[in-house]
């Protein structure tokens, strides 16, 4: 999908329509067809009533309905299939993958940062279903409850339910734990075609620029090392010449410098510039 195409479903859901500097993107895996901690499995056809449901949809925190709660919207959404991937049902892994979008404003800074820092990730859907169905027994547990207990083992039949029946999607929910262990915000924003997500995209402009800083210090010195004393050198050539020099080179270079002078070395590149994300961390 092309950058076009993402927003003409986005703005389908405002008043006006909306530039891609004014709304934050992400996605976020609602559900999939494996057992969950609750012993159930969303059915194929369960999936993909979902999907259908699912555009337009608000997202709010820890289920609670209240207006004040609502944070983002699902503009688009898509059910996906690994063949190559078994569930414990024994069925092809499929799996819900949905598209949401809120307006950035001051309000939500810290919740744009949180999502792009993966403290909010783990989502959950809240949903009505017809059916029910054990898989031990075949019954419809909402109108016909039988014994089985999901998760245990009869023979060898593993207990769970099969979710079947879709008859709405209310909202779906940041919460802390959810039912689902692999529904959640995704570390990649596939719709616009960004390998990167935005906090890494943010450290790297921040290592960038301390470099920049860096290099430019060194620049100065080099000048300055070269032109002092009566020496022949122009500092304009000099100057220009350096600016073509990457920071490695220019290290280099001003190290030979400060030798040949016979002067100590002294550092140059603060801590922060020589380490960006901390010590210890790399990309």
């Amino acid at each position: 999908m092309d950058q076009k195409e993402m927003l003409s479903l986005l703005n389908r859901f405002t008043r006006r329509e909306h530039t891609l500097d004014e709304v934050y993107l992400f996605d976020l895996v609602l559900c999939d067809n494996e057992i969950d901690r609750d012993g159930d499995a969303f059915s194929d056809a369960a999936l993909d009533a979902l999907a259908k449901r699912a555009v337009g949809v608000t997202g709010i925190f820890d289920h609670d309905p209240r207006s004040g709660n609502q944070t983002a919207r699902i503009f688009h959404a898509e059910v996906f299939t690994d063949r190559t991937r078994i569930t414990r049902t024994g069925v092809p892994y499929r799996w819900l993958k949905a598209t949401a979008y809120m307006i950035r404003t001051e309000s939500n800074a810290d919740l744009i940062r949180e999502i792009d820092g993966g403290i909010k990730k783990e989502v959950s859907v809240s949903c009505a279903v017809s059916r029910q169905v054990c898989s031990v027994c075949g019954a419809n547990r909402i109108s016909k409850p039988c014994r089985h207990l999901k998760g245990k083992q009869y023979g060898d039949k593993l207990c769970w339910d099969t979710l079947d029946g879709i008859n709405d999607l209310y909202e779906w929910s940041f919460v802390a734990v959810p039912a689902q262990p692999r529904a959640g915000v995704t570390k990649k924003f596939g719709a616009a075609g960004d390998s990167e997500n935005s906090m890494l995209r943010r450290q790297l402009a921040d290592a960038d620029a301390l470099l920049d800083r860096a290099a430019e210090s060194i620049r100065r010195e080099v000048v300055r090392l070269c032109c002092k004393d009566g020496t022949s050198f122009c500092a304009r050539v000099i100057a220009d010449s350096a600016a073509q020099m990457d920071i490695g080179a220019l290290i280099d270079l001003r190290e030979q410098l400060v030798t040949a002078a016979g002067k100590p070395l002294a550092p140059q590149l603060p801590f922060d510039a020589a380490y960006p994300f901390g010590k210890g961390a790399g990309v």
